[in-house]
Order: C-alpha cells, then structure tokens, then sequence
C-alpha cells in the first residue's frame, strides 16, 4: 500500500499524516467494495464526514474508530496496547526469591506444623 518506512513517520506533517490515515481507509474501503454512504451509515457520521476522512481532514477520534469498527480494521488499535514490562532488575529480585530446591522432609512426615490443640 505505502512505501514509507517507520523512520519517515517523525519527518511528515500533521497533514500528511492524516492523509496517509485517510488513503489507508479509502483503500481498504474500495476493496470492500463500499460506497462511501455506505460506511458512514453503519458508522453512524455523516457522508461529509467520511469524505473528510479520507482526504485527510481533522475529525474526531471516535469517528475514526467507528468507522474503523465498520470496515472490520480495528486490528490495528494493536499497536497501542500498553503491554506491561518488568525491568531487569526486578526479574533478578524474583528470581533470587523464587525456590531453588525442594527441602528436606522432617522426620514426622508432613505434620511440621504446630498443634494448636484445636
């Protein structure tokens, strides 16, 4: 669809970022063989709107997600999952926590624990 490498996303302009958006959603809405109308309808936004869109104007956030939802695209909300990571650190201090060997049985089998005459 578009040569652009990662490393030229930081040089384009806001309006050129839009615009790719806006031809990323034109193509995959041509291939789904959708009219525009079409779209906007199931999206709930008007024509004007999804015109808009693809020509890369400012519109808002969840018009975008709508109209995502419709063309079956919400896959690409993957690239904004927070995923939570552990630092080095921090795995070397629950690995040197964690249990290295089973220990020795006692001589009384299982019952190591004190009777509480209960």
């Amino acid at each position: 669809m578009s040569d652009i490498s990662y490393n030229n996303w930081f040089s384009m302009t806001d309006k050129a970022l839009c615009e790719t958006i806006g031809n990323f959603i034109k193509h995959h809405r041509i291939n789904q063989n959708k009219s525009q109308n079409e779209v906007s309808l199931a999206a709930g936004i008007s024509r004007s709107t999804m015109s808009l869109l693809e020509r890369g104007g400012n519109i808002s956030i969840s018009s975008l997600i709508q109209v995502l939802r419709v063309l079956e695209l919400l896959y690409i909300m993957d690239v904004f999952k927070v995923e939570t990571e552990i630092s080095p650190i921090e795995y070397a201090k629950l690995q040197k926590n964690k249990r290295q060997r089973a220990g020795k049985r006692s001589k009384e089998g299982n019952n190591t624990k004190e009777d509480l005459g209960w």
